[in-house]
């Protein structure tokens, strides 16, 4: 599938077959491609976690409205970011530019994020939104359907992976086989009313 068809293709599926497994070399193609999405200065501050534990999937459903697709997916990835990646051995994200780009972009991060907390979070969010429609376009791709989901507590959610300390949750996707179409679109804005040029 084509990227153009990927994109006019993808919808938010909320019903799974929850019998189909997808294969490790899926899973891994699949994640592959969504760490090449893009972050700001290259912190790669984006973390997915797979919720894999059946139990664990359960108890995540019942702090998620009771949504099927978070059990029945066949892969549940928690979108989270470390809002402290920019402070974190930075220079391993340039390890291969040369001494020059370092010299320039290293205490350009510093400067950046130093002492901006509001940043560091927008940042984390900006990452993952990146970073789940990559993993949506890339299972269409292949063949899956997906959803990205924000219906849940997110405090529990962080309680029960353990989320560490200066980490955020951003989002679930989950992905799968569908079982059932998409609603019809329900009315997307005019052209007009959403591209703006130059100024409002």
């Amino acid at each position: 599938m084509d990227t153009f068809t990927a994109i006019e293709a993808r919808r938010a599926v909320k019903h799974f077959d929850p019998e189909h497994r997808m294969t490790g070399e899926e899973i891994d193609k699949l994640l592959s491609l969504a760490i090449l999405a893009p972050t700001a200065f290259n912190i790669q501050n984006t973390r997915f976690v797979l919720v894999r534990d059946p139990e664990l999937r359960k108890k995540v459903r019942a702090v998620a409205w009771n949504q099927a697709q978070v059990t029945d997916a066949s892969l549940l990835i928690i979108l989270c970011a470390d809002v402290k990646s920019w402070a974190k051995d930075p220079v391993r994200y340039w390890k291969n530019a040369s001494k020059e780009v370092q010299d320039f972009i290293l205490p350009a991060i510093d400067q950046y994020y130093r002492g901006r907390e509001q940043v560091q979070r927008d940042e984390a969010m900006r990452s993952c939104g990146i970073a789940a429609q990559t993993l949506m376009l890339a299972a269409k791709t292949m063949g899956y359907d997906s959803c990205p989901m924000d219906g849940f507590d997110f405090d529990a959610v962080g309680k029960l992976i353990n989320l560490p300390e200066n980490h955020v949750i951003a989002m679930f996707v989950a992905v799968g086989k569908a079982t059932k179409e998409a609603w019809p679109r329900s009315g997307q804005l005019s052209r007009e009313e959403v591209v703006i040029t130059d100024r409002f």
